[in-house]
């Protein structure tokens, strides 16, 4: 068979077969009268394998290898190949994702997208200090792709740079909220924190909504990152878990200086002195938790406030008493 006729039935072109036939891969066993190439079903077949060979990735010097060596072991070929392929896959699922994100971005330009793309290298950046840059550059004129900041926030352990990121977020001035929301009940404990911190930033009444929800959160940690944030918008659903944070010791400074903030309402103070009180507890273990209490009365204003105080300061503790003398002497100076 011909040049040509081979051709047409393996839909290898011809110069290619001339390409296989100068690297060694196939020589056509016969010429014909004229001189011109003839190939016997055997090569034909070899030209088949060749294909095949191809099709999984190999290259011609590792075809040829295949084909040709006796001693050749297709396992350690195959588990490069396996490994190859996976390094491909996830290159260009890294690219998708990149195309994607700067699409969702809608840039206007060819300047817009080079902006994308200089963001994106900044946020994935292996230094803390670039990748703060990065965020430090968000522009609220310019286009953001708003997932990328979001999964780069998720995914921040350094304290600063996760700062920087969820203003960049707060100041894309694009609603993050959804994606936020959905973080909240990742199966990651940091992931989930994260979330709710960054939530905590967005000065949306949809993040409020969000931060709400958190407050019946399962996770303890959703819950006291979102009270703080929900007092600071005047929030008053915040105030049980702002108690039980001071009672527990849990961030419990920004607890009392929050319920401090929503003590200005006098129908709230009152309210927040009650809870306050109903965590007050005799004995000597409870002595840390009456300490704290006292502490944080002192910024809810009222007679219930200083009642409460002046019981406090005839406690079995003398460092709750001595707490609670000082604080009613603030009051009183104040």
């Amino acid at each position: 068979m011909l040049i040509g006729e081979v051709a047409r039935r393996s839909g290898v072109s011809a110069r290619m077969l001339r390409h296989y036939e100068s690297l060694g891969l196939v020589r056509p066993t016969g010429r014909t009268g004229a001189g011109y190439r003839e190939y016997s079903t055997e090569d034909i077949r070899r030209v088949f394998h060749i294909e095949s060979l191809r099709s999984l990735g190999l290259s011609l010097r590792e075809v040829g290898s295949a084909l040709d060596d006796p001693g050749f072991t297709p396992a350690g070929l195959v588990d490069d190949l396996v490994r190859r392929t996976r390094e491909r896959i996830a290159a260009e699922t890294a690219l998708l994702t990149r195309l994607g994100r700067i699409g969702a971005a809608e840039p206007a330009g060819w300047e817009d997208v080079l902006q994308i793309v200089a963001l994106l290298q900044g946020l994935g950046a292996e230094s803390a200090g670039r990748r703060q840059r990065a965020a430090l550059s968000v522009a609220e004129e310019a286009p953001v792709p708003v997932k990328a900041l979001v999964e780069a926030v998720l995914g921040e352990a350094d304290a600063n740079v996760a700062g920087a990121l969820r203003w960049a977020l707060a100041r894309a001035g694009q609603d993050a909220t959804a994606l936020l929301a959905e973080a909240c009940d990742a199966p990651e404990a940091e992931v989930r924190e994260r979330a709710v911190l960054a939530l905590a930033e967005l000065p949306t009444e949809e993040a409020t909504v969000r931060l709400r929800d958190a407050l019946s959160h399962s996770d303890p940690v959703v819950r006291r990152r979102a009270a703080p944030a929900l007092a600071a918008r005047g929030v008053t659903g915040a105030v049980p878990t702002l108690v039980d944070m001071v009672a527990e010791a849990v961030n419990d400074v920004e607890a009392a200086d929050a319920l401090s903030a929503l003590a200005s309402r006098p129908a709230l103070a009152e309210r927040i002195t009650g809870l306050l009180v109903e965590r007050l507890a005799p004995g000597p273990a409870a002595a840390a938790v009456r300490r704290r209490l006292a502490q944080a009365l002192a910024g809810i204003p009222g007679d219930p406030a200083d009642r409460a105080l002046r019981d406090l300061s005839a406690d079995e503790d003398p460092g709750v008493a001595l707490t609670a003398r000082y604080v009613l002497t603030l009051r009183q100076e104040g």
